[in-house]
């Protein structure tokens, strides 16, 4: 399944992505290097361990890789509408404690909870993708059921 990306987001992981195939894969090489020439590679901890960091690394390459071929890409738009999307700033209420949230829904990899920033992929986002004012969400976190109401989307 594609993931759903800005723009900005999109073009973040393609610098990382170049970050890694260059400057860490050659950190990593000379790490490799210079642990063989400790000797007998069995039982030699820095070279294992160099090993194991190449193999993370390899795996984050491809996993960028793989993400930026079938990542969609979506444009931030401040557009006023209706219906909650990436983007939309939302204001929910919980229909049990009072309590008022905001949120700003954004694509993957964007999420920040200390800016109010929640995944569409969230339990929360993926509740209120498509939403409008008024209307009322179910969210189970964990053994409960959370009932919140749409109060803004800007």
């Amino acid at each position: 399944m594609s993931k759903i990306i800005t723009k900005e987001t999109y073009e973040k992981l393609k610098k990382e992505l170049e970050r890694l195939k260059t400057e860490e894969r050659k950190k990593i090489a000379e790490k490799i290097k210079i642990a063989k020439e400790f000797g007998d590679l069995t039982e030699n901890a820095e070279y294992q361990s160099a090993l194991e960091e190449q193999k993370k690394l390899e795996l984050r390459i491809l996993e960028l890789e793989n993400l930026l071929k079938t990542a969609k890409i979506v444009k931030k738009e401040k557009k006023k509408s209706n219906k909650v999307d990436i983007g939309s700033e939302v204001e929910i209420i919980d229909l049990s404690s009072k309590k008022v949230l905001k949120f700003k829904i954004v694509g993957f990899g964007e999420a920040n909870p200390l800016e109010n920033k929640i995944s569409q992929e969230s339990p929360i986002g993926k509740a209120l993708i498509g939403k409008t004012v008024n209307d009322v969400i179910e969210i189970k976190l964990g053994n409960t059921v959370k009932r919140f109401k749409i109060k803004k989307i800007s």
